[in-house]
């Protein structure tokens, strides 16, 4: 597997840079759409982006999905988590039944999820897993592959380690999260999906991400370690301790070994649903914090992930900037949320269908038959 990743990483290197005939042709229009140049802020990036990735100046983002990771963290025996382990079992359940925050708005606005469990310590009935991510349905819209709408089984372990007396997991079971991150990317592609996200459930997972994050940036504990779910100020204090000393010794050029000794499944595999995105040509959102250390971890093992990245809230975890300022991508809102699960996403995804449409329906100053005479000193930078 190590051997598959490196192939994986190397075609990323070779291929995942933006098509700059398409972005030079985008920004060529946004140039003389009927506003004052650059009016439409982040929304003008967006599209620009988009058409690097796509090839097209003119993209859609209608067909959504929100990729879900789940797993355990040993590291919970240490009191780090004001929750017990249990949530973990009873929410990746209820994505499903779609009583979540972000399944809710999945709901809502339509967008299919891709549930897996990649390390739950509790049984999840077996009557909802499918041990296949994708599944092919004929009705009278036709012959189509579709996402199955229950729990995918990629269970690596009834979660990992303690990581604060041992390594969380072996390099091979690693691999083996990043390798479903792979999978789950390939079914998003081959169900024919524009855009996802990537989220995640797992209780002590802000202490895994703040642990990786320290390990890949160099920060000490204190500067990414935050409150999680409700920590009371001793929690928060054992918590930055736990980190400091776990992350001694590690080498940040280390990635893969950083996640196997630090990090968690869900992690893990978010980093192969992220590296997939590059791999698969495809855009996708960053969530919330552990989404955003995921995604910091793919950068580092190929650099041109960043390319198919785009962000989504600002979440109020504490070393979430730290992770997005080391990616260089910014997030579009902050509405004041850390729930996690990819519940970004959904609101992310309008932002990003908002910027389609301002590029492919806005008329040009030609097409609109606008005298754009007095706009010229504005293009020059004296007025706008």
């Amino acid at each position: 597997m190590k051997t598959q990743l490196q192939e994986i990483i190397k075609k990323i290197d070779v291929s995942g840079d933006l098509d700059q005939t398409a972005v030079a042709e985008a920004k060529a229009r946004q140039e003389v759409l009927a506003k004052p140049t650059g009016a439409l802020g982040t929304l003008e990036d967006i599209s620009i982006q988009l058409a690097g990735i796509t090839g097209k100046v003119k993209n859609t983002m209608k067909k959504q999905a929100i990729v879900i990771m789940s797993a355990d963290n040993g590291v919970v025996e240490e009191g780090v988590a004001s929750a017990p382990q249990s949530v973990t079992l009873s929410q990746t359940i209820n994505f499903t039944r779609h009583y979540t925050g972000v399944s809710s708005m999945a709901k809502y606005f339509g967008i299919d999820l891709l549930v897996v469990d990649t390390g739950v310590k509790m049984t999840i009935p077996s009557h909802l897993y499918s041990e296949e991510m994708t599944e092919h349905i004929c009705d009278d819209f036709g012959c189509r592959t579709a996402l199955t709408g229950r729990i995918v089984n990629r269970r690596i372990a009834d979660g990992t380690k303690n990581l604060a007396k041992e390594p969380a997991m072996t390099e091979e079971e690693a691999l083996r999260a990043i390798m479903t991150g792979m999978e789950a990317a390939h079914n998003i592609k081959r169900c024919g999906y524009d855009i996802f996200g990537i989220g995640e459930m797992g209780i002590g997972n802000t202490t895994t991400s703040a642990c990786v994050l320290a390990a890949l940036t160099g920060k000490a504990g204190d500067d990414v370690v935050g409150r999680g779910g409700g920590l009371n100020d001793d929690g928060l204090a054992k918590k930055i301790r736990i980190v400091d000393e776990a992350i001694g010794g590690l080498d940040p050029s280390d990635v893969l070994g950083i996640l196997a000794k630090v990090g968690g499944f869900d992690i893990c595999a978010m980093v192969g649903a992220f590296l997939g995105a590059a791999y698969y040509r495809m855009p996708v959102v960053i969530d919330g914090y552990i989404s955003a250390v995921s995604a910091l971890a793919a950068a580092r093992l190929a650099p041109k992930t960043v390319n198919y990245m785009f962000g989504s809230h600002q979440s109020k975890e504490k070393g979430y900037l730290v992770a997005m300022d080391a990616l260089g991508v910014q997030p579009y809102f902050n509405l004041g949320m850390r729930l996690g699960e990819g519940s970004g996403c959904p609101i992310s995804f309008n932002i990003i269908e908002t910027a389609c449409a301002t590029m492919n329906g806005m008329a040009t100053f030609a097409e609109g038959a606008i005298d754009a005479d007095y706009l010229e000193e504005g293009k020059k930078g004296n007025f706008f």
